[in-house]
């Protein structure tokens, strides 16, 4: 089994979506480990993952707030760990509140099987 440590999407911004933004390859696992999210705004945003199509039953992150950005700082930032195993042909999907603010990136460990 070969384990590549890598970027799984963005960064990019979260669009009001929600919108697919990994599917994870045939014969492989995704372990989820990072997600960095970044508020430029002066306002929360909140933003909502699921694993599968968005559903209440397949959210992990529902309506969750990134704080604004403080007085005289460009962005807020909310550093998030966890270890989350997705496997082959899984979704990761992603919306936020306010449409194209927020912005995202995914890093985690790709495992190809047999």
């Amino acid at each position: 089994m070969a384990r590549t440590a890598k970027r799984l999407y963005g960064p990019a911004q979260i669009a009001t979506g929600p919108a697919t933004v990994y599917t994870v390859p045939a014969l492989t696992k995704t372990i989820i480990r990072y997600l960095h999210l970044s508020n430029p705004s002066a306002s929360p945003v909140t933003f909502t993952l699921s694993v599968g199509a968005d559903g209440a039953t397949t959210r992990l992150y529902s309506t969750y707030s990134i704080p604004a950005a403080a007085a005289g700082v460009t962005d807020s930032v909310r550093p998030i760990w966890l270890y989350l195993v997705v496997d082959a042909a899984e979704i990761v999907t992603l919306s936020a509140g306010t449409n194209n603010i927020l912005v995202i990136t995914i890093n985690g460990d790709e495992i190809t099987l047999g």
